[in-house]
This record gives C-alpha cells, sequence and structure tokens, in this order.
C-alpha cells in the first residue's frame, strides 16, 4: 500500500470515534482521561493496530508491546489535547475543506476517490470514519497556524541576515530525527539518564545493531516518531540553528553526535540531500486599455469605446497615445497603459492564454468580462533570473518555519502540562526503565 494512504488510515486509527466505540463504551474500559474526555482501550487497540499496518512488509524492527502501547497512548493525549483546544478555540472544518482534503489523499496516491474509499474499507476502516480523521487533521493544522500566526514574527533584518549567508544556496536535505525529550527543569541525574540513552541509541545505530528508523520507532519522544522520525525534504534555511551546521556537507546516512536543546538530546541521519537549482523565469513586458461600465456608461458604451480604440491602432496609431486617451485604468492610462514587466499569470488565465499566443509586438483583439473590455500589447520578453527574489521568499518562509516548529513545540509542552491527564494502563503494562541498553 502506498505510504501516503498508510498514513492517512494511521490518522484514522488515531481519531477512531465509530459508532461500534460509541456503542460499546460502557463496556470498554478507560485507558487515560483527558481533561474532560477519555480514551478507551478499543480506541488505543486501533491505533496500535494502525500504527503495526502502516509498517507491515517493511524491514522495520518495531518496539515491545508495551513501550509502543505507551507511545501511541501519548500520541493519542496530544491529538485529543489539541482537538480540544481547537474547538474551544473556535476552529471549524466545512464538508469542502474535508473534500478537497480526501481528493489530495486520493491524488498522492493514483486514486479516483471512489478506489480511495474501496482501500479504505478494504483495511477495515469506516470512510466516514476516514472523512472524520481528516476533519480532525485539518482542525489541528489551522490550530498550528493559528498559534504560529499570533506567536511568530519576522522582521526585514532577520531575512536579510540569513540572505546575507549561504545556507539558503546549499539545497535541501531529508533528515531522520531522534529526541530524548527532556522536562522543563530537568534535574542533574535526569539530564544525565538522558544523555546516556542517547548515546546508547547512537551505539546501537553505528554498530548496526539497529537501523536509525527502527531506534526512533522505539525510543524517540519525537511526533515523527512513528514514521521512523522522518522529517521529510527541509532547505537548510528551515533547520533549526542549531543543527543546520552540523547536517551541513555530512555524508548520506551518517549520524550526528548527540544535539542538547531546550527540549532534550536530538540525534539527526542525513538520509539524502540534492542541490538548488537555479529560477530563470519567461516574463512579458505587457501595455492594455481597459474601458468600464460604470453608474455613467453602459457596457455597450464600454464596447464602443474599446472598439474606437483597437480602430485607432488598426490604423497604426501609437499604442500608448490611445491608451493614454481612452483607458479607463486610472493606475496605467497615464503610463501609455504598461503594466511593466510581469510573469504570465501575474493577472490570471484571462491575460495569459492570449500573451502566450501573441508575438512580440502584437495586438490582442478585445477581450471582455461582465463589467469591462481590455486590449493588450505584448511589447516584448525575456528571461530573468529569479533565483535571488525565490530565495528571499523562501528566507521569510523558512524563518517562520523555524520559529514556529520550536512556537508550537512549546505549545503542545504547555498544553500538556496544564491538562489533567491520568493513565489507567495496568502497571505491567508499561516500561518506565526503557532505555537503550
Amino acid at each position: 500500500m502506498p505510504r501516503i494512504l498508510c498514513s492517512a488510515l494511521l490518522l484514522v486509527a488515531l481519531f477512531d470515534f465509530t459508532d461500534a466505540t460509541a456503542a460499546t463504551q460502557s463496556l470498554d474500559r478507560i485507558v487515560a482521561i483527558v481533561d474532560e474526555d477519555v480514551i478507551l482501550d478499543s480506541e488505543l487497540t486501533a491505533a496500535i493496530e494502525g500504527v503495526r499496518a502502516q509498517y507491515a512488509g517493511r524491514d522495520v524492527q518495531m518496539p515491545p508491546a508495551e513501550v509502543l502501547r505507551k507511545q501511541v497512548l501519548e500520541r493519542l493525549t496530544l491529538m485529543r489535547l489539541q482537538i480540544q483546544r481547537a474547538e474551544a478555540g473556535g476552529i471549524q472544518v466545512t464538508d469542502t475543506e474535508i473534500d478537497q482534503a480526501v481528493a489530495r489523499v486520493a491524488a498522492s496516491n493514483s486514486m479516483t476517490i471512489a478506489q480511495l474509499r474501496q482501500a479504505v474499507e478494504a483495511d477495515g476502516f469506516n470512510f466516514s470514519e476516514f472523512r472524520k480523521s481528516m476533519r480532525e487533521e485539518l482542525m489541528v493544522q489551522k490550530l498550528r497556524s493559528r498559534v504560529v500566526e499570533t506567536r511568530v514574527e519576522i522582521s526585514e533584518s532577520e531575512i536579510e541576515r540569513l540572505m546575507a549567508g549561504d545556507t539558503l544556496k546549499r539545497g535541501e536535505v531529508r533528515l531522520g530525527h531522534i529526541l530524548v525529550q527532556l522536562p522543563d527543569a530537568a534535574t542533574p541525574e535526569q539530564v544525565a539518564t538522558g544523555a546516556e540513552k542517547i548515546e546508547g541509541i547512537r551505539k546501537l545505530i553505528n554498530e548496526g545493531k539497529m537501523e536509525f528508523s527502527a531506534a526512533a520507532i522505539r525510543f524517540s519522544d519525537s511526533p515523527k516518531a512513528l514514521e521512523g522520525g522522518d522529517l521529510g525534504w527541509r532547505r537548510f534555511d528551515q533547520i533549526p540553528a542549531s543543527f543546520a551546521d552540523l547536517v551541513a556537507g555530512m555524508d548520506t546516512g551518517t549520524v550526528t553526535q548527540p544535539v542538547r536543546t531546550a527540549s532534550g538530546f536530538h540525534l539527526l541521519q542525513v538520509v539524502d540531500a540534492r542541490e538548488d537549482s537555479q529560477i530563470v523565469v519567461t516574463e512579458y513586458q505587457v501595455r492594455h486599455i481597459v474601458t468600464r461600465a460604470d453608474d455613467l456608461n453602459s457596457f455597450s458604451d464600454a464596447s464602443d469605446k474599446i472598439r474606437e480604440a483597437k480602430r485607432r491602432l488598426d490604423a497604426g496609431e501609437n499604442f500608448q497615445t490611445v491608451a493614454r486617451e481612452l483607458s479607463d485604468d486610472k493606475n496605467t492610462a497615464n503610463l501609455g497603459g504598461d503594466l511593466g514587466w510581469i510573469p504570465l499569470q501575474a493577472y490570471g488565465q484571462f491575460y495569459a492564454e492570449p500573451l502566450a499566443q501573441m508575438s512580440e509586438g502584437g495586438i490582442s483583439e478585445p477581450l471582455s468580462t461582465e463589467q469591462s473590455w481590455h486590449i493588450l500589447q505584448l511589447v516584448e520578453t525575456r528571461q530573468a533570473d529569479r533565483t535571488e527574489d525565490l530565495l528571499r521568499q523562501q528566507a521569510s518562509e523558512s524563518l517562520r518555519e523555524r520559529k514556529g516548529e520550536e512556537v508550537y513545540e512549546q505549545f503542545l509542552r504547555q498544553i500538556r502540562g496544564e491538562a489533567y491527564v491520568e493513565s489507567r494502563l495496568d502497571p505491567e503494562e508499561l516500561d518506565p526503565e526503557e532505555n537503550a541498553s
């Protein structure tokens, strides 16, 4: 099964609140209380089965059952807390947004929606629950966006400093990540235990006793642990500053030394790397004449005016002169209708389609919308290097993503610390002494 679909089905398991579960709540054991809500044993079991299904047929060493149970319960707890916060904050997801999310999952797996439904149901999941899981995931995404938007600010000086460095020109890297988390205000004993554990994990990997992804699944406290620690492709400027210099230039497969941050000890593996390419786009120097219907002029008046403009242009009059006299676009009329150098899609398909078919110096036939008429002149085209513009945009996005990750991680620790969470797993179901040794 495609990996994206496996991940989507894992979401179903993590958000699974089936009718069957609701019908048997009175007989279903409570394994955790999360504020005013509960997590049932059937939900935990379904989520664990979803994780196992995700890795079925892959050569990955799963953690012991009690460790996996603890990891999945913690993830369920965090999911539940995020949903609670999203609902309390008035975050909503429309049916249209859910339809679009389901369509994206189907397209990512080269399926129609009907084929996706069949695949979901073949794996034992109800498609309505699949849609519900999409809704919950979208709610979490919106919550994250809101938290980041309200808590992260990016200044021009920060963008300039990042642009002045060379990290934006190093390409992209795909990383694996293992986190041994430390509590806030960790004691020296807790720090020492964490350091010993991360060194033990690193030793297992370097000695070939365990693959990095398997170690992540078994030992990592990161939200990406159950994905084998895979952080996906990221530009170097998207990586936290404490990691960027460490992984730059490392060979594929190499594992870093442990890195200490406020959240704990980290190991990173360079899974793959690739170079940036130059961004060259075609730009169009365009002039236009616009006539509009308004309170004083009917659409017929605007049509007559644009046809007068076209008659004069066909007779050989200068485009700029006609634009100055007849165009209703006050922003460009005094400039002879000049729009400057623009990318093809700057004004949408309405301009893009005729421009793509015109030769330099050409003038279009009149084009109409419901309220206006337009004539275009393509003066000339050029190839423009927009790598620097893209790098600037990337710098802004990367700073926001980098800060956003740190901010949202702090937010998750905050809501986890503020919440009332009571685990009711039997003592033998957990292994508090679990470590890398």
